[in-house]
């Protein structure tokens, strides 16, 4: 029973990766946090195993989306490439970061953080039309890569949170925002999982199947509809008005961060 709710809940993590150019894991860490006590696991590591278990399926989940907007030209990947030099780093200070944190403090960081997105992303002021985007800087990219790799890592998202909003500044279009976004998930997933493997090693509370902060079932149950379901979100991502995608990007936010605020 619990695993058929693993898959249902990577199919709503796969539509929002698709759809937002998120890793999914701002559905995914509070789902599993709400399941891991059901099942009595320890406080100490429940929070800890959700992050690191939420990047895990990150890293397929952002495979699949990234596929359904490079067909469309909405990777930008020369951003990619220097904003994931400023991500790898980032992705494993983060995880490290969150690793001295208790789970309640954690909880309420990621539901902070999600407001203060959400009423960023709903009174932004879209580029005039025509206007051309910024193409910052390469240190300024890598700079920023840092900066969302180490709060996704904490977090144990996949950088959309930022990386939508910071591209949309640079008067990126929404669409190739997301893209480009959808593209930054998979190096920040794969450095934060492995880095959450490493410290969560043998830690005396931790359920079985698991291999440090990372729970196999849910991992796994949560990849095999996620990677399905983010190429429909991508569709839809591409269907809709950049001012609808970015309005409906803030109210997704916005609930998310009162479903931390109150766990």
């Amino acid at each position: 029973m619990i695993f058929l709710a693993y898959l249902l809940l990577g199919a709503v993590a796969g539509t929002m990766a698709g759809l937002f150019g998120i890793g999914g894991g701002l559905v995914v860490v509070p789902a599993l946090v709400y399941s891991f006590t059901l099942q009595g696991i320890s406080e100490s590591v429940l929070t800890h195993l959700a992050v690191g278990t939420s990047l895990g399926t990150i890293v397929l989940t952002s495979i699949s989306s990234i596929r359904g907007h490079h067909k469309r030209g909405a990777v930008m990947w020369q951003v990619f490439i220097w904003l994931t030099a400023g991500i790898a780093v980032g992705a494993a200070l983060g995880a490290m970061t969150a690793s001295l944190l208790s789970g309640p403090s954690l909880q309420k960081l990621i539901g902070g953080f999600a407001f203060l997105m959400a009423v960023k992303m709903w009174f932004g002021v879209d580029p005039a039309a025509g206007e051309a985007a910024l193409a910052p800087r390469k240190p300024i990219l890598v700079s920023a890569g840092a900066v969302i790799g180490w709060a996704s890592g904490i977090f144990g998202i996949g950088g959309g949170t930022l990386t939508v909003p910071f591209l949309n500044k640079c008067r990126y279009t929404m669409q190739q925002a997301v893209g480009t976004s959808a593209a930054c998930g998979l190096p920040i997933a794969l450095s934060a999982v492995l880095t959450n493997i490493v410290v969560g090693w043998g830690h005396a509370d931790l359920p079985p199947w698991t291999t440090g902060f990372l729970f196999w079932p849910g991992l796994l149950g949560i990849a095999i509809t996620s990677t399905i379901f983010a190429r429909f979100g991508v569709k839809l991502a591409h269907q809709m008005s950049p001012e609808k995608l970015r309005r409906a990007f803030a109210v997704f936010l916005l609930v998310v961060s009162i479903d931390f605020l109150l766990i």
